[in-house]
């Protein structure tokens, strides 16, 4: 009688080698320098949304009425995120030709000192209406350096990823977003606290000269990094002279159209459910101080679940958690503002918290990833850089201007069915070009052909164990 074979692990232990420590030493520094990158630069970009809706009407614009100098401090909001696309095509361009690393030291110095600066304006009190120019010229610079940074980010750590990991390294980048909105809103709460005086003619600075101090300790971190072993990689070959920017929108146009529609669903419920209630709030009776804890509380959350989404995408797929955060948002958007207009401070503060953390961060997460796998590495610093601020602008920027002019529209109060419908429509919108676009999960980097003729990455028993993990 045959003897029973023993059971044999799938995976075959290797004895860890130096180099193989090496690299899992230089993937974490990777992933920690891109997480802290782009947790300063969204902390001064997201600083600029909260004051923005809370302060700046009554500080630079104090000349007009509140509902008018809300929508005009929204729309120097917007503005910056106009200047995130022009950031995106032209540090994605330096990014495609030049290398990552140093692009993204650029941003960082740009947007660390640009914020600092913010806290230093003269206000109108000071020097009437024209104090409001410098305050959008900075705005614009904000936006050129984030437009330039998060592409650089997600492809460091993206580039530097073995398949089968590269969600939930890229997620390292995605998680700067709600983490430096923590400190934003954090910050802007602390600062609340002071008397309405001293708030709106000193406290309000105080978060923004602390820039200088972050931008500090993010080059430490961020000049140790080495450069993508996948740019390097493509830069030993013949260089095509066309303009990256050119190159993809010959190239690849309906991709792009595809990538940025999928992401704008969730990114206008972020806009509207992160930015435009934090200016809602207080004019149907609530304190600005709950509006902040909400969004303390969603940036918390939405930092927590980042990579536990984008580990599950590793394995099941990229695209069911796009489509799910576009889904989400439509579902959402009549039982949230009907939640949020019931009046009790526990269910404000927990119906935008769970929007920021389950909807919102369903799409967010997966988001880096798969826009890296999509588009060929001499394109790629441009590609991802374009299409994600392109839908951060259309919905994150734009969201809240358009749900501020929905409710004027409706005479204000808590007439919130138009931005509802507005929500409906985007959120439907994202889950179909979502559902278009090609799954790429399993697929190497460095392969630039099209995306619909990659072969999926080797996936054996053997190459799994020989690999460090990332």
């Amino acid at each position: 009688m045959a003897q029973p074979q023993p059971r044999t692990s799938r995976r075959c232990p290797v004895k860890e080698t130096p180099t193989d420590r090496e690299d899992k030493a230089r993937l974490r520094h990777v992933a920690l320098s891109s997480f802290l990158g782009t947790t300063v630069e969204h902390y001064d970009f997201l600083l600029y949304s909260t004051a923005a809706a809370l302060v700046f009407n009554e500080v630079f614009f104090t000349n007009l009425t509140p509902l008018i100098g809300t929508i005009v401090s929204l729309a120097t909001l917007a503005a910056g995120y106009l200047a995130r696309v022009v950031g995106a095509i032209l540090f994605g361009h330096y990014g495609d030709r030049l290398g990552r690393k140093n692009v993204m030291l650029t941003t960082m110095i740009v947007m660390g000192v640009s914020s600092g600066l913010i806290g230093c304006l003269p206000t109108y009190d000071t020097v009437g209406a024209v104090a409001a120019l410098p305050l959008v010229f900075l705005r614009l610079v904000q936006g050129l350096a984030v437009g330039g940074e998060f592409g650089g980010a997600v492809l460091m750590t993206a580039e530097h990823a073995r398949t089968g990991r590269r969600g939930l390294m890229s997620s390292a980048a995605s998680m700067g977003q709600p983490s430096g909105s923590v400190l934003a809103s954090g910050s802007m709460a602390l600062v609340t606290l002071l008397p309405e005086d001293r708030l709106l003619s000193w406290g309000w600075r105080i978060p923004f000269l602390a820039s200088f101090l972050l931008l500090a300790v993010g080059l430490y971190f961020r000049l140790r990094v080495t450069e993508s072993p996948v740019f390097l990689e493509q830069r030993a070959k013949p260089r095509n002279s066309t303009p990256p920017i050119l190159s993809l929108l010959r190239r690849y146009p309906g991709r792009v159209g595809r990538a940025v529609g999928f992401q704008i669903g969730a990114f206008c419920g972020q806009g509207v459910f992160g930015v435009f209630v934090v200016s809602y709030a207080p004019t149907i009776g609530y304190e600005r101080s709950t509006a902040l804890l909400a969004l303390l509380l969603g940036a918390l959350g939405s930092a927590l679940m980042t990579p536990v989404y984008a580990a599950w995408s590793d394995r099941v797929g990229r695209k069911p958690f796009a489509i799910a955060g576009s889904l989400g948002t439509a579902v959402s958007a009549y039982p949230g503002f009907l939640l949020i207009n019931h009046g009790s401070p526990p269910v404000f503060v927990l119906t935008v918290a769970c929007f920021l953390t389950f909807v919102m961060t369903c799409m967010g997460a997966v988001a880096p990833a798969m826009l890296s796998e999509l588009f060929p590495t001499e394109v790629r610093y441009t590609a991802v850089s374009t299409s994600y601020q392109l839908a951060a602008t259309v919905g994150a920027g734009f969201g809240p201007l358009i749900a501020a002019s929905l409710l004027a529209a409706r005479g204000g109060d808590t007439n919130t069915g138009l931005v509802s419908l507005f929500l409906v429509i985007v959120g439907v919108f994202g889950a179909v070009c979502a559902w278009t676009v090609q799954e790429t999960h399993r697929y190497e980097l460095t392969d630039d052909d099209s995306v619909e003729n990659r072969v999926p990455a080797v996936t054996s028993v053997s190459v799994q164990a020989s690999e460090p993990s990332a």
